[in-house]
């Protein structure tokens, strides 16, 4: 399935325990870790607007829902936007709050072009052109605060507030035990499951899985002088728990960027969002309230 054969030790390493938490999850009971993807009922009576948006060279997937200041969520590495499900509602009581689903993930498609995190970036800079809004607040799940860490680092005009949570900003901060980890192969049986149910060409996992899984093991590179010139508030948040991110990886990004407030929350981690999401929301919202 992937194609290794340009990738460093480290490289390998990852894809190889991407590949171990895939056959964990093939043979050991699931327990439910994340919303029912699909056209819920949140999606379909509580969206502004819900549309499919041609942007470089992809049909890109969106929904708006509430008024206010904009605040953009987005998901993990091979999700979509229906795991957001916790969040929407609380956060559209507040803000103006945009999901999307990101290129090759759930509703969107994706082209021959490699995906990576400065790819996805332009996406969602993109969309925030495509909806008229200049400047925004993001929360970014994983593969999402890496999104957000890439804003910070090349965009800092178009964010007001960041909130990254499970981020790593080199592959060096994957757990080396990821690929023995139940929940985290419980996660990708559940996003290949919803990959089925939602992709515009779902004969294409395979393909798809492999794009992610060479981004996984190559990205992102972001250095510590890029960190250290980031002006933009963050927050740095996680789960003392973390099933994907070396916690001390973690703590050394929060140290490299000026300013960034970390938190941990306690009994959980790299799912904080579904396992404890009224204190996951009120944090956020406590951190955007800030002045």
């Amino acid at each position: 399935m992937f194609h290794i054969h340009s990738f460093t030790t480290r490289s390998i390493f990852i894809l190889v325990s991407l590949m171990s938490a895939i056959l964990l999850s093939a043979c050991q009971p699931l327990q439910p870790i994340a919303p029912d993807s699909g056209a819920s009922e949140m999606g379909e009576n509580s969206a502004m607007e819900s549309d499919t948006a041609e942007l470089n060279g992809i049909q890109l997937y969106y929904e708006v829902h509430g008024e206010g200041e904009p605040l953009i969520l987005l998901h993990g590495g091979l999700g979509n936007s229906d795991y957001w499900a916790e969040q929407i509602p609380v956060f559209a009581q507040h803000y103006q709050v945009i999901t999307m689903d990101s290129r090759g993930h759930g509703r969107s498609t994706f082209d021959e072009t490699p995906i990576g995190y400065d790819l996805m970036m332009s996406d969602v800079l993109a969309l925030m052109d495509h909806l008229g809004i200049e400047k925004a607040n993001l929360l970014g799940w994983s593969d999402g605060g890496i999104i957000g860490l890439d804003m910070a680092i090349n965009h800092p005009e178009r964010m007001s507030k960041i909130i990254a949570y499970g981020a790593n900003y080199t592959p060096a901060g994957v757990r080396e035990d990821i690929g023995e980890n139940a929940t985290f192969g419980a996660y990708i049986e559940k996003a290949a499951a919803d990959y089925q149910k939602l992709a515009p060409a779902p004969e294409r996992w395979d393909e798809f899985l492999n794009n992610i899984g060479n981004m996984w093991a190559t990205e992102p590179n972001f250095t510590p002088e890029q960190l250290g010139a980031i002006t933009t508030p963050i927050l740095v948040l996680d789960g003392e728990n973390e099933e994907a991110i070396k916690t001390e990886h973690t703590i050394e990004m929060a140290g490299l960027i000026p300013g960034a407030e970390l938190i941990l929350i306690p009994e959980t981690g790299h799912f904080a969002m579904w396992e404890k999401p009224e204190e996951f929301n009120q944090i956020v919202l406590d951190y955007l309230a800030q002045e």
